[in-house]
């Protein structure tokens, strides 16, 4: 019992952010032969319980037509920028993009500033490792909306879903992930150099898409889930 609550609190303060089931995942992973029920009452028992920072919003009460579904790994890819600052306050932008099907995060890039050439290199070299995506979903910031980034995505075959102006939820897994992001990457994190957040931020994104279990993925990892999908083609 003792060890297992050692277990408990290590996972916790490894991953602050982390609830119950995730660390009910971990622990199962390394081998510990234990219930939700025993694991939620030595975790309310260590006083580790996640407190909700704000109250659910309620639905809106007008049904709108939601965006189409991923079916697939690369048929929708969606990409938004962060910002935080370094310790001596200068300001750094994060450029995050995330496969909609698999959750992988594709991208994690950082850098003072980004223009559309920027962006346009960072999905060259994501592409450059996983294939080229059918559609990018994103808003109508200035580095979307470029000539240079509506040729370049014209020429490479790739459609683009802008979201609609003031409505977030059209992009949501990207939102989601920046949430993400900010709670257990920026938040407990202070950055003296930009070379040290692009380190910390790779690899954090490692963790994320080869470690960190996810719901909407029956409690693997986005790389766990790929295998067992490909696995899964392969056999059928």
């Amino acid at each position: 019992m003792q060890g297992l609550r050692i277990a408990i609190r290590d996972a916790a303060s490894k991953r602050p952010r982390f609830g119950w089931r995730r660390i009910l995942v971990l622990l199962r992973r390394e081998g510990h032969q234990v219930g939700e029920t025993r694991l939620l009452r030595l975790y309310r028992e260590e006083g580790l319980s996640l407190r909700k920072k704000s109250p659910k919003r309620r639905r809106s009460a007008v049904v709108r037509q939601p965006k189409s579904a991923a079916t697939s790994p690369n048929e929708i890819w969606s990409m938004d920028f962060m910002h935080d600052r370094l310790s001596n306050g200068r300001k750094f932008r994060l450029l995050t993009v995330v496969d909609v099907f698999t959750r992988e995060c594709v991208a994690l890039e950082i850098a003072y500033g980004f223009k559309s050439m920027d962006v346009i290199a960072a999905l060259r070299h994501a592409i450059a490792k996983r294939g080229r995506p059918q559609t990018l979903r994103c808003d109508n910031g200035s580095e979307f909306t470029s000539t240079e980034f509506d040729q370049w995505t014209y020429w490479n075959r790739i459609a683009i879903d802008f979201s609609r102006p003031g409505k977030p939820t059209d992009n949501a897994y990207v939102e989601s992930f920046n949430g993400r992001v900010r709670q257990e990457l920026l938040n407990p994190s202070w950055f003296d150099t930009i070379e040290q957040a692009r380190r910390e931020a790779g690899a954090w994104r490692r963790d994320y898409n080869e470690i960190r279990p996810h719901r909407s993925l029956g409690n693997k990892s986005p790389r766990e889930f790929v295998l067992a999908r490909e696995r899964e083609l392969s056999s059928g």
